[in-house]
């Protein structure tokens, strides 16, 4: 089941918003455990088991800490959260990673043995992340272990996060998990949050989507210049608000049920260094490598050679974490490079010029990378890099000019989408002419929505298969 489906904006949200409310507030989280297992469960029951086992694994690991710690029996502490990890990262590990092995260890070696064929639980990237740091939390005693497992499983498979995120930590939510409140205001404004969220999905990632499958498509002896950074462009636009619309309907439906989860955007497509995009973009992951990997392996504390050494690691898992692919490994360390440069010498360099060409030069690393990230193949990757920097094809052509006709409009929309300008402008509205206007506005955002999913078809996030 997918937020941007008419089964879950006609079927499961108003039922489960309904009951939710019109029970005692000590039955909530378990409701809410039963509706997000039936929720996962709607498209992957078989994988139910999964998050089951990782649920009531990381329970007990909890448990098992803290009454270490407070025997003071540290080592064994310590033991069972190694035990922790090492079980979280197997588990993802095997479903996601093995087949990409395997197939591997078959192209460089020339064997043939036979795939897995694994199928990837949806969301298990995210919601491994989230149990392996709340133990670590535990541990580090951030937080107290959870003592009730309905509210911890509630915390592990609560819907509105579970599938790409925000990655929300324990330490976050914890006082919410135990006890929270909300209001009509709070209510409120989670709708007009998940609506609009909604509104970048359907509206906007969805319709550019089509700009970048038919380019994608296109041969190489058709590609042009201008072809090329349209195709780029095009993608770089959908990723954005495909992933980030789906974070605005996480944490929009977060606040209905009276959950603050963390932001995951704050509009990357406006920074002036890579370094700065990567403070912008996917935000809890990025915290999540920051707290428990970069600064547990020394951080920049090290001296020059092990800031470097560590920030590969990171950039290496991060590339990794996101697909069992060369290209995603490529694409991380891509970043890594481009991060050491500007660390090392770049960004003194950037400092001194005009902000027009830092932003020229941060977009042209991010659109190139997402050529990168977008497809598997190595072949596709310099396709586009070819066309993108003029090797052997012409300027521009008669498909890339009719694309420009078709998409011009919604291009420009997209990319002021991507700056703080509507945000700025919606409040001057609201500020000018009051609240209703938002109110109008979200509803007729609500009314388009679904008319075009209506008459459209399935269309899963992005991230989903991250």
């Amino acid at each position: 089941m997918v937020f941007s489906s008419t089964i879950f904006l006609c079927g499961f949200l108003p039922l489960v918003v309904f009951l939710y409310y019109g029970i005692p507030a000590k039955f909530r989280n378990g409701f809410l455990l039963l509706a997000s297992l039936f929720f996962y469960g709607w498209g992957e029951p078989v994988y139910l088991s999964i998050m089951a086992f990782s649920t009531v694994f990381d329970y007990v690991n909890g448990r098992l800490i803290e009454h270490y710690k407070e025997k003071q029996r540290r080592g064994a502490a310590k033991g069972i959260l190694v035990l922790s990890i090492v079980g979280n990262i197997g588990i993802l590990c095997f479903f996601k990673y093995t087949d990409f092995l395997i197939a591997s260890i078959n192209r460089f070696t020339g064997g043939d043995v036979s795939l897995l064929n694994l199928a990837l639980p949806i969301g298990i990237s995210f919601y491994t992340f989230q149990t392996m740091s709340y133990t670590i939390d535990v541990y580090r005693g951030n937080v107290k272990a959870q003592h009730n497992i309905i509210s911890f499983g509630m915390y592990v498979t609560l819907f509105p996060q579970l599938i790409a995120g925000p990655i929300v930590r324990y330490t976050q939510i914890s006082k919410e998990v135990e006890k929270r409140g909300t209001s009509f205001d709070i209510c409120a404004q989670g709708i007009q949050r998940f609506i609009i969220g909604l509104a970048k999905k359907v509206l906007l990632a969805n319709q550019i989507g089509v700009l970048w499958a038919q380019i994608q498509t296109v041969q190489e002896n058709e590609m042009s210049v201008a072809l090329a950074w349209l195709g780029a462009a095009s993608y770089t636009l959908q990723i954005y608000f495909d992933f980030s619309g789906y974070s605005d309907m996480a944490i929009g439906l977060g606040k209905i049920f009276g959950f603050h989860f963390p932001e995951n955007f704050s509009y990357p497509y406006e920074s002036q260094s890579i370094t700065e995009f990567w403070r912008r973009w996917h935000m809890t992951l990025g915290t999540w490598f920051r707290e428990y990997l970069y600064i547990p392996l020394g951080g920049n504390r090290k001296g020059r050679v092990r800031h470097i050494i560590n920030l590969f690691v990171v950039w290496f898992l991060t590339g990794l974490w996101h697909g069992a692919g060369w290209n995603f490994i490529l694409w991380g360390l891509y970043y890594f490079i481009f991060l050491v440069a500007e660390k090392l010498f770049l960004l003194k360099f950037l400092d001194k010029t005009h902000p027009i060409v830092r932003h020229v030069y941060t977009m042209f690393v991010v659109i190139s990378g997402w050529v990168i990230f977008s497809n598997e193949k190595m072949q596709e990757i310099f396709k586009f890099w070819k066309g993108m920097f003029g090797a052997g094809v012409p300027l521009i052509n008669d498909l890339a000019i009719y694309e420009l006709l078709s998409y011009g409009i919604l291009l420009a929309v997209l990319i002021i989408g991507t700056t703080s300008i509507p945000k700025r402008l919606g409040e001057k509205l609201r500020n000018q002419l009051g609240d209703w206007v938002i109110a109008v506005y979200t509803v007729v955002l609500l009314l388009l929505c679904m008319a075009f999913l209506i008459s459209g078809t399935y269309n899963p996030f992005l991230y989903f298969r991250f």
